[in-house]
């Protein structure tokens, strides 16, 4: 694999990798280990470093390399503050627009949903509630704020999955997100705007609430 595609390719396993927890924040990245375990040319992954750093998933360290970025639960707060702020925007845009194809297609994650946490099928939970997410800003038309939530959820990746994984979360956050999917389907802005900032609100409850960062692995 050469050119673009190998770029895509590792930057896309690297945040992959952050989001299952085989590598974590702090963590070095050795460009010539990447290459090999990937079976891409080293300069391929220097530049999906490069890439990976301007959305400040990774810290390129002068003389040391890079690694992945710490952020801080604080740093983290604020970041799902500003969020909020956007999600809001969206959600309130999706119920001024949604179709009924789009209504069907929420409660069907809304459905997804209600049994991922049934079954204790945590994992599910996580990539359903990142769905639904994805499927307002979509359907918000919000161009913009969907480019800016695509690089605030980057750095916010390996958080999200922690809190998804943490006992109880699930049971706790999905009557807040069934209440996006309702506010949504019904077409009702002010309802969407208070059930995207009551999700986020509990989002960074969770935050403060974060244990310390695991240890690294050996990815």
């Amino acid at each position: 694999m050469k050119g673009v595609a190998a770029r895509l390719h590792v930057g896309a396993r690297i945040r992959h990798a952050l989001w299952v927890g085989e590598i974590v924040p702090g963590q070095r990245l050795v460009e010539q280990d990447l290459a090999d375990r990937l079976e891409v040319t080293r300069s391929s992954v220097r530049e999906a470093l490069l890439d990976l750093a301007s959305d400040d998933l990774v810290e390129l360290v002068p003389n040391r390399g890079a690694r992945i970025r710490v952020v801080s639960v604080e740093e983290a707060v604020q970041i799902t503050e500003c969020r909020s702020a956007l999600e809001r925007l969206c959600a309130r845009k999706a119920a001024e627009r949604v179709t009924p194809e789009q209504r069907a297609a929420l409660a069907e994650v809304g459905e997804q949903l209600r049994t991922a946490v049934a079954e204790g099928a945590l994992e599910a939970y996580s990539t359903l509630n990142r769905r639904l997410h994805d499927l307002i800003i979509e359907f918000s038309g919000q161009a913009v704020a969907r480019r800016q939530l695509e690089r605030l959820n980057t750095q916010m990746v390996r958080f999200q999955f922690r809190l998804a994984m943490r006992p109880g979360r699930p049971q706790e956050s999905l009557p807040q997100l069934l209440a996006i999917v309702d506010a949504v389907g019904s077409g009702d802005p002010d309802a969407a705007d208070k059930a995207a900032e009551a999700q986020l609100a509990g989002v960074i409850a969770q935050l403060r609430a974060s244990d310390p960062p695991a240890a690294l692995s050996g990815w």
